[in-house]
Parts: C-alpha cells; sequence; structure tokens
C-alpha cells in the first residue's frame, strides 16, 4: 500500500461518452494507491457536474469513496449511510491519468453505461442500464472488443459484489476513515 499524501490533494474526476461529450465530473481528494488501484475521496457536498438533465451541478449527499482500479473496465464507488446503495459501479474504459489546466491530477473515464449496484439493505446485487448499452452500442458503434470488454466487466462485477467474499472486504472503509481524517469531516 502507498501512503496517502500528508495534505488532501485535489483530484478531477471526468467521465465522457464514446463520442467524447462530457457526461460528469467531480473534484475530490487523491487519497491514495493500493493493490486494488486508485481511491479518490469526495466528502458530502462535493460539486458534481453534470452534462445531462435538467440538474447542471449538484452537491453529494453521502460520504463517498472512489476505486479506479489499476487494470480493469469499471470504476467503483462506494457509499456512506444513510444512502440505500453501498456501492454504485461505472461500467467504464480504464482511467486515462494526466494533469488538469488547473494542475491538478485528473483521470478520465468513458462511461459504458452499464452500472452494476448493490443495496444496503439486502445485499442484492442488479446490472441496470443494459438498454442504454444496447442502444448506445448501436448509436456510436462501440467496437467489438469493447462490446466484450464491458459485458465482461458487469458479469464479473455481478459475481463479486454477489458472492460470499466481496472482493473489496471493506478496503473502502479504511479509504473513507483517511478522508474524513483529512478532510476534518465526521460522519
Amino acid at each position: 500500500m502507498i501512503p496517502a499524501p500528508n495534505r488532501m490533494t485535489p483530484a478531477e474526476l471526468v467521465l465522457r461518452k464514446y463520442d467524447g461529450r462530457p457526461h460528469r465530473r467531480v473534484t475530490g481528494h487523491l487519497l491514495g494507491t493500493d493493490d486494488f488501484g486508485t481511491w479518490i475521496g469526495t466528502p458530502r457536498g462535493s460539486v458534481v457536474h453534470y452534462s445531462y438533465g435538467w440538474r447542471r451541478r449538484q452537491r453529494t449527499r453521502e460520504h463517498a469513496v472512489r476505486l479506479l482500479p489499476h487494470h480493469g473496465w469499471w470504476m467503483a464507488m462506494f457509499l456512506d449511510r444513510p444512502n440505500r446503495l453501498d456501492v454504485y459501479c461505472d461500467v467504464a474504459t480504464p482511467a486515462e491519468r494526466d494533469v488538469s489546466p488547473t494542475g491538478i491530477p485528473r483521470f478520465t473515464v468513458v462511461d459504458l453505461d452499464i452500472d452494476v449496484l448493490r443495496f444496503r439493505s439486502d445485499g442484492r446485487v442488479q446490472i441496470d442500464d443494459e438498454d442504454e448499452f444496447h442502444q448506445h452500442r448501436e448509436h456510436f458503434g462501440y467496437p467489438a472488443d469493447v462490446v466484450t470488454a464491458a459485458g465482461s466487466a458487469a458479469d464479473a462485477l455481478h459475481q463479486a459484489l454477489a458472492g460470499p467474499h466481496d472482493p473489496f472486504t471493506g478496503r473502502h472503509e479504511i479509504w473513507m476513515n483517511r478522508m474524513l481524517a483529512g478532510t476534518g469531516r465526521h460522519r
């Protein structure tokens, strides 16, 4: 495990659609990296910018930590209580890291529409928005390798999150606590 920075370093997370247009963007705190990937914290009240729908800006309601895996076609967001979900995974292209125009680390993914959700109350795992994936697959002309990678990622996440041995085994709690201590926030 690589230790977290001594101070909370800002980091930008950018989600785009396959045609390159913006989808969502949030600035959080770069918490560190471990064997799972890079962790970014977004404390309650972080501003999310949307490029669709009626809401263009919204503050997060719960603390969350986001995991960008080293090599994976997904990213996971672990939500604090009282959210009805404990994990929300976006199936997406592997994250590309660069530096934003403001000089902070920026991680960019292409959101491929399929989401894998785990509900806090009963542990139920659901694959969501497969219809949107199929629509965009046709509309944007997703190549066969992208379709295969997205489907494999959704299936693997569903199996992992529904199985008896959650692959993250509470690791997100370590990063959540580190974020809260570094920002002076509490649950």
